[in-house]
């Protein structure tokens, strides 16, 4: 098939493309550059079904011409995702998540591509003690990310119904793994195993009793391609996670060793936190025949290894 995935340069969007070029599919990756690098590329480069272009997804003409490549699907990855970022520059958010996943729908409309989107657990009110989260679950925009987020999911919904665009709006938990950033919020993960590796203090936002889902990247890619191939997922909201939470002071104890290089600091936007995240992904093993493979404990230890590997190249 022809495959777009726009933000294919970036941390799940490798493995996505890497994952669908394992199945000769011919893909193309729009890409801005903002959170991705060709780098994370390289090793796929050599493969002839490969096409990469720097763009962004505001630009209407650009993205009018990659469409007359007859996409059978385009897979939406690409976004601002940072929410510090989303409550100190709205506009930007805004702009990227709403605008630019509107321009993208709207080509994919022209030709009937399949849309596959993009959207996020931050879009979850928090759960109750001892409750997963599944796709009933209430929503709530606690951040303009999550907010933006919503605003795509109601658009791609739209289309679906209004034109029978076949869409699938997939929200991954957080998600971890080989080529994701050590800065920045989302990859707590990549962040504490980085500053273990350095011999640093593995700072906590507030108490650490809040909890996360953590999903392997290899895991997360193969729903998104799954949900993508399947049409039993059109016209679905789809969760995947691991189905288990665990508590940041525990990550940092399981990722770091040293209980002295562990510290509590003060939370930058405490009012975009949710306390606990955990995955229902019954429905996703219902309609895809989807569920993880990686353990946490399993994952980090190969990711661990990685960031060893790529830090002494």
């Amino acid at each position: 098939m022809n495959i777009l995935v726009t933000g294919g340069s970036g941390f799940i969007g490798r493995w996505v493309v890497k994952r669908l070029l394992e199945d000769d599919n011919r893909v193309w990756v729009l890409d801005d550059m903002s959170n991705g690098h060709l780098e994370n590329l390289d090793d796929l480069r050599a493969n002839p079904n490969l096409n990469v272009t720097i763009g962004d997804i505001k630009d209407t003409a650009l993205l009018s011409k990659l469409f007359s490549n007859n996409f059978d699907i385009c897979i939406h990855l690409a976004a601002s995702i940072i929410v510090q970022d989303s409550i100190d520059y709205p506009r930007k958010t805004f702009e990227n998540d709403v605008v630019g996943t509107f321009n993208v729908l709207e080509e994919a409309k022209k030709t009937n591509t399949k849309f596959v989107f993009m959207s996020t657990c931050m879009v979850y009110d928090t759960a109750s003690v001892g409750s997963a989260i599944s796709e009933l679950h209430p929503t709530k925009a606690a951040s303009p990310y999550a907010g933006a987020k919503l605003a795509g999911e109601n658009m791609v919904q739209s289309y679906y119904y209004a034109y029978g665009l076949p869409t699938v709006i997939v929200r991954p938990f957080n998600t971890y793994g080989p080529y994701q950033k050590s800065t920045g919020e989302g990859g707590v993960v990549s962040i504490f195993i980085q500053k273990d590796l350095n011999g640093d203090v593995l700072n906590i936002y507030g108490n650490g009793t809040q909890t996360r889902d953590l999903m392997y990247v290899e895991d997360c890619a193969e729903f998104v391609v799954q949900a993508a191939y399947s049409d039993a997922g059109n016209g679905n909201i789809l969760n995947a996670g691991l189905g288990e939470d665990i508590t940041i002071n525990d990550l940092a104890a399981l990722v770091c060793k040293d209980a002295g290089r562990i510290k509590h600091v003060k939370h930058i936007h405490p009012q975009s936190e949710i306390p606990k995240l955990v995955c229902d992904y019954s429905k996703a093993k219902r309609v895809l025949g989807w569920e993880p493979k990686t353990s946490l404990k399993e994952g980090i230890e190969v990711f661990r290894q990685w960031m060893k590997d790529t830090t002494n190249q």
